[in-house]
């Protein structure tokens, strides 16, 4: 059995497809259970726990012999290293008193001998309390991870997408080692196999070194477009934090914490696993042309800020995330029915049913549509109770359904972007969560000047048809009780 901690994280999502279909047994830790809803493998187990509960530790880690270790407080406020510490000392210490044989975990790279950013500090500091625990432990350490939904690809995305001159400071010219997350991938699975007489640390990096600039750079030429650059040194980690929340998906305490990091070097000075590992790293180029083709898929296969949805701290402290230079606004409620009644209720929305809330709003946006060229709001629907990939919703066309669970619309209005509307059902006891999640793709700087204009219309419309959404289903019940 192996216990599978970030599972709702960028890497963990994807390192747990990859463990389900080696046919491996795998157990996945999770805060919130109900975030891997329709995410797991029937045969994955899904049990509810939290580093800082050493009781819910004992029990998660019954009967597993190798466990990989993919948490991080990096989005927390406060004092989150000595967070990161109490968490990993609660695991090494449970994982010590359930037998586990092996600890496998993802960390930064960074020279120790020098100083490091608090982030970087933290993330050896980790490693060290895993290595330091009666379990072996593999401890991998990564530089700039390259790959769709990456932290460090949206970053870069939507600064290479946006500005055409970038005024940047020092940290872009630091020497770094990308490596493509598939890499990545590849190292974490090949360590539940290779032969471990003790703890060991590996560095993992991609074929050649790379500054943030030339990362830049190289994405431009990649998306046929010139960018330039223009390096100041009075740009601090907190002024370039501030710049990175407006501009990029990067908020501004992760951003702070991210650029104190970039300004050390993180490149490979150990290359043993190069000897000790099959895997063969692709280079900057390949990376990001692979990244590049994947973006759009599924709206990438895990994200980076999808740690943060499935904890305590969602929306109530960011208050919608930006996806890349998508903005997402995203929102939930809880419903006493169950998930099969409140998705019925979902699949009837448009057409004669109207959108739950303030309709002569939808009407008129409809009618400014036609206006525009556009298809309006005059199509309907084709069955007003069920729907169907490619049906039609007055401007809206289904993308993607899972009966009882998710629906998918993509708009089809003359807007100065791409737009979708996604809405997921999951059990939470005798009810259920409604997740109601609206996407914007701008298209430059028009794209986001229509959005934020009409930010305070949309803070009234989803809220309104969400919370709609959730009373209709209840009184439905209600009706027929």
């Amino acid at each position: 059995m192996i216990l599978l901690t970030g599972a709702t994280g960028y890497v963990g999502g994807r390192l747990l497809k990859m463990l389900e279909q080696q046919g491996l047994p795998v157990r996945c830790l999770a805060r919130r259970p109900e975030a891997l809803t329709g995410r797991v493998a029937p045969g994955t187990e899904v049990v509810q726990g939290d580093l800082f509960d050493r009781k819910s530790l004992d029990k998660a880690l019954q009967g597993v012999k190798q466990a990989y270790y993919l948490a991080h407080s990096m989005g927390d406020s406060g004092a989150f290293a000595e967070r990161e510490y109490e968490a990993a000392r609660n695991f090494a210490e449970a994982a010590t008193a359930a037998g586990v044989e092996r600890i496998l975990y993802l960390g930064g790279l960074g020279d120790e001998s020098k100083t490091l950013s608090e982030h970087l500090h933290a993330r050896h500091e980790v490693g060290r309390i895993l290595r330091n625990s009666a379990v072996k432990t593999i401890e991998f350490r990564a530089s700039i991870i390259i790959g769709s939904g990456s932290l460090s690809f949206d970053l870069i995305r939507a600064l290479v997408r946006k500005l055409p001159v970038m005024i940047t400071p020092r940290w872009v010219s630091v020497e770094a080692q990308p490596i493509a997350i598939g890499d990545v991938l590849e190292y974490l699975l090949e360590g539940l196999e290779i032969s471990l007489e003790q703890s060991e640390v590996f560095e993992i990096g991609g074929a050649e070194c790379m500054s943030y600039g030339g990362l830049m750079q190289e994405f431009a030429r990649q998306l046929g477009l010139r960018r330039y650059m223009i390096t100041v040194p009075v740009l601090t980690p907190r002024l370039s934090s501030l710049w990175l929340h407006l501009v990029t998906p990067v908020h501004a305490r992760i951003g702070r914490k991210l650029i104190e990091g970039i300004q050390y070097p993180t490149v490979v000075r150990d290359d043993k696993a190069r000897h000790r590992f099959t895997v063969a790293p692709m280079g900057v180029s390949e990376a990001i042309a692979q990244a590049l083709r994947n973006e759009d898929r599924e709206f990438v296969e895990t994200h980076w800020s999808d740690a943060l949805s499935s904890s305590k701290m969602v929306d109530r402290a960011w208050g919608g995330v930006k996806f890349g230079s998508r903005i997402v606004d995203l929102r939930e409620c809880h419903a006493n029915v169950p998930p099969e009644q409140a998705f019925a209720i979902i699949q009837r929305i448009g057409g004669k049913q109207g959108w739950y809330y303030a309709d002569w709003l939808w009407a008129l946006r409809g009618y400014l549509d036609i206006l525009a060229g556009g298809v309006g709001h005059r199509r309907g629907r084709r069955n007003p109770e069920h729907l169907f990939v490619g049906d039609v919703v007055d401007w809206w066309r289904v993308e993607a359904i899972e009966p009882g669970e998710r629906l998918m619309l993509r708009a089809e209005m003359k807007v100065p972007g791409r737009a979708w509307l996604e809405f997921r059902v999951t059990p939470d006891g005798d009810g259920c969560i409604i997740r109601q999640t609206a996407l914007f793709d701008p298209a430059g700087l028009f794209g986001l000047a229509y959005w934020y204009s009409l930010y305070l219309l949309h803070q009234i419309v989803f809220a309104g048809m969400l919370r709609n959404i959730a009373r209709a289903a209840e009184g439905e019940v209600g009706q027929r009780n």
